[in-house]
């Protein structure tokens, strides 16, 4: 992280008030074609104690960007990354994404995976740089297009992702 960088106001923390989980509702449905809607991620989090939310926040309290994923025994499986359009291409989705590691790592967790559209490359380069490697694909995974997903996998979430790190 570089000094002075907007990732250093950043904090990340678990959602744990109603009025966070409207907010990231309200992002997944400006980001995606086929969202969650509040009512599914109310549901998966009161039914499931694998579920987790994490918020990414700026100093003025906005949601900039969330991961939605499951921490099941030694695996860490990201449902969702989304970052708000504004904050794209500044290093909040890594930076949220390494956070979401390091407590994966702290619960237990090993390795990682993950599904990603084909055609998502800004998506992918994110995976890549965090190391991330496509290790399968599922056909007509995704709707609203249609479209094959990439499976990703990153082994071993003690050591560094990327050159990077």
């Amino acid at each position: 992280m570089e000094p002075g960088s907007r990732l250093e106001e950043m904090t990340v923390e678990r959602l744990a008030a109603d009025h966070d989980l409207d907010e990231v509702a309200e992002l997944e449905a400006r980001c995606f074609n086929n969202p969650w809607t509040r009512d599914m991620l109310a549901r998966e989090l009161a039914q499931s104690d694998v579920a987790h939310v994490f918020l990414l926040r700026l100093p003025d309290r906005r949601i900039a960007a969330f991961c939605s994923c499951w921490i099941v025994v030694d695996e860490l499986h990201v449902n969702t990354l989304v970052v708000d359009l504004p904050y794209r291409r500044q290093g909040f989705g890594v930076g949220l994404m390494r956070r979401v590691i390091d407590e994966a790592v702290r619960q237990g967790a090993t390795r990682a995976t993950l599904e990603v559209r084909e055609s998502n490359l800004a998506a992918r380069g994110l995976y890549e740089r965090l190391g991330f490697h496509v290790a399968g694909r599922r056909p007509g995974y995704y709707t609203h297009p249609v479209e094959d997903a990439l499976i990703l996998w990153r082994e071993d979430l003690t050591k560094p992702g990327s050159c990077s790190d």
